[in-house]
């Protein structure tokens, strides 16, 4: 069996379910007239059943910009020191008729339709296995619990239907957080118990992500926001069992860039291979594949595959590029970083910098007396295949003098933009008004645009798990297989810098003029939520995890505040800001209306 086979799901399975998705193509070849009460009787309709409820994940992921953006790691785009105070609103926080919210609402509730369905449908299903059965029940628990978990996150009580639903419904009532936490958890111990090791076909939930999700969701409801979710301090040391499962059975990888597609800075010695996703470190990962048909999102018209390369910015259409090609990809100006992120690296010894941003462009076709300034059209460029276009230097070696670009009073032929350059919003040079790329997910061959990537999307790793079980015990937790957090920490970092390395971070992330360091290894005596907190953004940046980890540890508006100038210029971020606005299409389709949450 080819390792994505099993999400090929029918077409018109889905269909049936989500009452969306490529309905001209079935107009004009129509597969089916099969409904569902009549098809899923079956272990094969059952089956699909199952099957149905993974292309969904596909579209979790799209809804970043309620994970990312507002964050103390992403800004919005084109974002500068020089604009603040001239831009728009909080748009990711307060627009109650934005897609922001409209759009995970809508698909978050879709998933809990199909998995309902699938619980509410297995007591009539027959199977050859009963193993098999109850597997294939545990993956549906499990993909609603999850499903619910950033419901509750991101908008608090909720409606939580837990039975398939067969008419509409305009009456429905938000449900206590405390009660959906306790229902989650049910709903995972129940999958942990039913789940193989091992999964029939890779890519369905395991014992491992069910017992990764419970480690997460013991810590969130340890946290206990506002007092809401039923928690008590022994969901600490909950959380840490659960994450020590996870870490026995998934061991990390060798090395960091092994979990991202192979490809090499410079497209000229692009590597012509493909790195296999599946490894010993992902627990979970969303699924992507080759076959344009089954990897598309569900009827949001966009184009198929992992988006992910694309999100973020970055501009390459430089001199001596090939225009818009697989080169370099598309980079949208979205989810920019903060100029704190950046600072948070040691550029020199950590592997990760080098693997998340884009630090050089090569020219990949010869240009001549390209007009190189602004100001002086006299003065001029040209490059030869290979030779370096632009250079973004670490933000703890900034170049002066003869090491600048010519511009500047220089030597160098090629543009040479320093950190606070960067973030100042001023162009130096013609080739200088953009920003460095941040190409954590980027892979090479793949053609130009926002998606086609294929590459899978793992949404839990066992390095989390490591930064997880440190957060515990930090918060009380004891009996730790490792031993203090500060071991769980330093297993993460010792990847990347290498064992014993003393790592060097700005000591003032938010001041860009300041190249005061400190050491970011962690000991039994420093070890702290914050320090977790600076060494999840250099291990997970960008894995549709951030503002989820600064509400649970209470760190939202103090963080954000400090290191984003996005939301410093457009006011300050208060306690409303820590619930999502429910969206004002859904209160407006219920009777009575559902509440909106405080402040909206």
């Amino acid at each position: 069996m080819k390792k994505y086979s099993f999400q090929n799901v029918l077409l018109f399975f889905l269909l049936m379910l989500s009452g969306t998705g490529c309905q001209d193509f079935l107009k004009e070849e129509s597969i089916s007239n099969i409904t569902t009460d009549s098809y899923v009787t079956t272990e094969g309709g059952y089956e699909d059943l199952i099957k149905s409820c993974y292309p969904l994940l596909r579209d979790f992921i799209l809804q970043y910009p309620i994970a990312l953006p507002g964050t103390d790691l992403f800004q919005n785009g084109l974002w500068t020191e020089k604009a603040v105070g001239q831009g728009p609103p909080l748009d990711t926080y307060v627009n109650i008729t934005s897609e922001t919210f409209i759009g995970p609402w809508d698909i978050f509730y879709r998933e809990i339709g199909r998995t309902n369905a699938a619980i509410s449908r297995a007591e009539d299903i027959t199977y050859a296995n009963p193993a098999l059965k109850a597997a294939r029940v545990g993956e549906a628990k499990f993909l609603r619990a999850l499903t619910y978990f950033y419901l509750v996150q991101t908008w608090g009580d909720v409606p939580m239907p837990l039975e398939e639903t067969i008419t509409a419904n305009t009456g429905v009532e938000r449900i206590a957080s405390a009660t959906i936490y306790a229902q989650i958890i049910k709903d995972l111990t129940e999958a942990e118990a039913d789940l193989p090791e091992i999964a029939t076909d890779y890519g369905r939930a395991t014992k491992g992500a069910a017992q990764f999700l419970l480690s997460k969701v013991y810590l969130t409801r340890g946290w206990n926001f506002n007092n809401s979710l039923g928690g008590n301090p022994d969901d600490f040391d909950k959380a840490l069992e659960y994450a020590d499962k996870v870490i026995e059975a998934y061991p990390l990888v060798e090395s960091y860039n092994m979990l991202f597609p192979i490809r090499s800075e410079n497209p000229l010695t692009q590597y012509s291979g493909s790195q296999d996703a599946k490894n010993s470190e992902v627990v979970f990962a969303i699924q992507y594949n080759n076959d344009v048909l089954t990897n598309a999102m569900e009827g949001n018209g966009r184009e198929p595959g992992n988006y992910y390369h694309s999100i973020f910015p970055g501009n390459t259409e430089l001199v001596g590029s090939r225009g818009r090609t697989s080169d370099y990809n598309r980079h949208l100006n979205q989810n920019e970083p903060t100029p704190a992120l950046y600072r948070l690296f040691d550029p020199q010894v950590d592997s990760r910098y080098s693997h998340n941003f884009l630090r050089v462009i090569y020219a990949l076709q010869p240009v001549n007396d390209y007009a190189y300034s602004f100001d002086d059209p006299s003065l001029t460029v040209s490059y030869e295949v290979g030779d370096t276009v632009a250079y973004w230097t670490p933000w703890n070696r900034p170049a002066y003098g003869a090491d600048k670009g010519i511009d500047e009073g220089g030597t160098k032929n090629y543009a040479v933009m320093n950190h606070e350059q960067i973030i100042s919003g001023e162009a130096i040079s013609r080739l200088t008004a953009f920003r460095p790329t941040m190409w954590k997910f980027w892979e090479p061959n793949i053609p130009y645009g926002d998606g086609h990537g294929t590459f899978d999307f793992a949404l839990f790793r066992s390095a989390e798990a490591y930064l997880l079980a440190a957060e515990a015990i930090v918060k009380g937790a004891t009996g730790g297989s490792l031993g203090g957090a500060e071991v769980y920490y330093n297993k993460v970092l010792d990847r990347a810098v290498g064992q014993g390395v003393d790592p060097q971070k700005a000591k003032f992330p938010e001041i860009l003029s300041s190249l005061e360091t400190e050491s970011y290894r962690a000991t039994a005596a420093n070890i702290s939520i914050d320090m977790i907190l600076d060494e999840s953004a250099r291990e997970l940046m960008g894995e549709f995890n951030r503002w989820f980890d600064l509400k649970r540890t209470n760190k939202l508006i103090e963080r954000t505040q400090k290191y984003n100038f996005w939301t410093k210029s457009n006011g300050a971020l208060s306690e409303m800001h820590l619930l999502r606005p429910i969206p004002q299409h859904e209160i407006d389709r219920t009777q009575p209306p559902l509440q909106q949450n405080p402040g909206y």
